[in-house]
């Protein structure tokens, strides 16, 4: 009973390490209203998007939520709220529909968690933040939600062909800036034997951000407010699906065998992808480590 009674906390204490910290607003979730309460007082609405079991969420909440020049900065600047994205607590949203979390967060297209949405006075999307970020790349991209970051102009130099032959696989872009350390972990991690194997389904080109290129459609500026990203294209040059976080392995791997496999176009939602892949794993007696 005692083993019981540990394995039941610890599984109380995981569900729990994500949610938001005591500094959060409460709200009925009424997007329109907190929107206007935020800029009512300066400030911008901020809605962090988590789910159970996420380790990218519990290191969000247990160390930038912890770190007191990000709280500073964030009650400063931001109202937080909090919304589960596969909850079913009633939101309304900008144009006045009513709807559970999950639909709002599937409305917001809602990839990774965590995600941080940031809204306006008129309860517009203004910026957001997809997927965890270490702190001082997060208190950056806190800045950059404020609206005080320039955006960088892609290189003069000649665009980038990112057209196609019929039937090529599919393209994953790199994109990278000089001394990025993330950059450079990333590229380790490409070493791996499980992301090394997804990785030689598709074609990775490795690019600055920002970058002028050239696709099917025409002239476009491939771009990212945080880097390493990948941006990943199908043989048309359409834009399929792309990471703009910190990612560990496993992820790493599952967002390339999303787009590989062509799993996104019969799923839309990447944590439904994901959600099918570790139980399926652990069905057949795989280990899942969503952390190293």
């Amino acid at each position: 009973m005692r083993w019981l009674a540990l394995v039941l906390g610890l599984a109380l204490f995981d569900a729990r390490a994500q949610e938001p910290p005591d500094w959060f607003t409460p709200s009925f979730l009424d997007i329109r209203e907190d929107a206007a309460e935020a800029a009512r007082q300066g400030k911008r609405l901020m809605v962090y998007f988590h789910q159970n079991g996420c380790p990218y969420c519990r290191q969000l909440v247990e160390v930038n939520f912890r770190d007191a020049r990000i709280i500073e900065h964030a009650r400063r600047h931001f109202m937080a709220i909090d919304i589960n994205i596969f909850g079913d607590r009633e939101v309304t949203s900008a144009d006045g529909r009513k709807m559970p979390e999950k639909q709002f967060a599937a409305l917001l297209k809602i990839q990774f968690t965590p995600t941080l949405v940031f809204f306006d006075a008129q309860a517009r999307v203004a910026h957001r933040i997809n997927g965890y970020l270490p702190p001082e790349r997060f208190l950056a991209a806190l800045d950059a939600a404020r609206g005080n970051e320039d955006r960088p102009s892609p290189s003069p130099e000649k665009a980038v062909d990112l057209r196609r032959e019929s039937g090529a696989k599919p393209l994953a872009v790199m994109l990278v800036t000089p001394q990025c350390g993330s950059c450079d972990e990333m590229l380790r991690s490409f070493e791996r034997p499980d992301v090394r194997a997804q990785l030689g389904k598709l074609e990775l080109l490795k690019l600055p951000n920002p970058v002028a290129v050239v696709t099917a459609a025409g002239r476009a500026t491939l771009r990212s407010d945080y880097v390493p990203a990948l941006v990943f294209l199908d043989a048309a040059g359409r834009e399929v699906f792309r990471t703009e976080a910190y990612l560990r392995p496993f992820h790493l791997a599952a967002s390339l065998e999303y787009v590989a496999s062509g799993a996104y176009a019969r799923e839309p939602s990447f944590q439904r992808f994901l959600h099918d892949k570790t139980e399926g794993m652990r069905r057949r007696g795989e280990r899942v480590d969503l952390w190293n």
